[in-house]
């Protein structure tokens, strides 16, 4: 069979190909040129095609770089802007691996004859004979589950893809890579979104298409001015640092008014909420959640997750209520439905009700 790997340019990309190559897959490594305007740094630049290359040549497999750009900068940026600009707190990572590195990548395998695709992330899928579905689950090592950002693969992806790094450790990948003698086996992994390494999200939104934040109100719950903010771009739901106003103790964003221009700042009232609605919903294990049904939810990528009551209450809307109020929970973000190891499904936190 052949397999096509998602080459990176990072040790676990690398590790992938090897262990692909070790299985008899006839293997071809592909990097995604995802972000033109860095051509040096991450998301496909230079240096990831160059070290990706080095790694292919090693195992004497092909590599080849392609051109993603366009469709990144679509499907991905300008959401991301447009979900600021909307009050949300986006997930890119997220938006980048459903539109970009599994049907992009799919797409290429069918016109290069190849079977399945190969990419670095730790999660792990199996098939289960007695509901005929594949299954996503978490990975063993709780460290570097990314199951969270995966949700959205169907049953069709999930018959072709291989995450060989899902049983493994981030040490156990370094030290085979050691092994193996690659250049990349102690490179750093990235933390930043690739296309916004300075961390300065409201800078990029600005620059993006050059429409720039609209200063606006600091509102308490009540609609009380307590001084004026940036743009709604420079915060998010939670966020108690860089508000530039003096109350006496710890004032908190607990809510973004994108049509009023307004930030609702308060000393924690309203932050943990109870329930949850998500939309564009992505279900794995189940075509339709019948219930209510118990379940854990994460609604962040750190967080752990926590014991809810979930009900589909349409096609594409779902509502969760948690045992327990969360905090900040934000619009944009994903919220993820786990029954033990096994992800049932998951969508994007459409609505949080007073």
């Amino acid at each position: 069979m052949k397999a096509l790997i998602a080459m990176s340019g990072g040790v676990d990309s690398s590790i992938t190909a090897l262990l692909m190559k070790e299985e008899g897959y006839d293997c071809i490594g592909v990097t995604m040129k995802l972000h033109a305007e860095r051509s040096n740094d991450k998301c496909g630049g230079e240096n990831d095609i160059k070290d990706a290359k080095l790694i292919c040549d090693k195992l004497d497999i092909p590599h080849e770089a392609k051109d993603y750009s366009s469709g990144f900068r679509k499907c991905v940026m300008e959401k991301f802007v447009e979900t600021y600009r909307n009050g949300g707190t986006p997930n890119p990572c997220i938006d980048c691996n459903k539109h970009m590195k599994f049907k992009g990548l799919l797409e290429y395998a069918d016109t290069i004859g190849a079977d399945v695709i190969a990419t670095g992330h730790y999660a792990r899928i199996c098939y289960n004979d007695d509901t005929s579905r594949w299954e996503l689950l978490k990975a063993t090592d709780d460290n570097k589950d990314q199951s969270y950002v995966l949700y959205n693969l169907t049953q069709d992806q999930l018959s072709r893809v291989r995450f060989p790094l899902g049983a493994m450790t981030k040490d156990e990948v370094r030290l085979l890579a050691e092994k193996h003698g690659f250049v990349n086996a102690r490179k750093k992994d990235s933390q930043d979104i690739c296309f916004v390494p300075d961390k300065d999200y409201a800078g990029f939104v600005d620059r993006f298409d050059g429409k720039k934040s609209v200063p606006g109100n600091f509102v308490t719950p009540e609609g009380e001015v307590l001084g004026q903010h940036k743009g709604i771009t420079h915060y998010t739901i939670g966020q108690r640092k860089g508000l530039g106003i003096a109350m006496g103790s710890p004032l908190f964003v607990t809510k973004i008014d994108a049509k009023r221009n307004e930030v609702v700042l308060s000393h924690g009232a309203g932050l943990y909420k109870k329930t949850i609605r998500i939309s564009q919903i992505n279900l794995i294990s189940v075509d339709f959640i019948r219930g209510p049904v118990k379940a854990s939810v994460k609604i962040r990528y750190k967080h752990k997750e926590q014991a809810a009551t979930v009900h589909q209450i349409g096609d594409d809307l779902i509502e969760i209520t948690f045992d327990e109020p969360q905090r900040a929970p934000t619009l944009g973000q994903a919220a993820v439905i786990y029954d033990g190891d096994k992800v049932i499904g998951g969508g994007t936190i459409s609505e949080i009700p007073d």
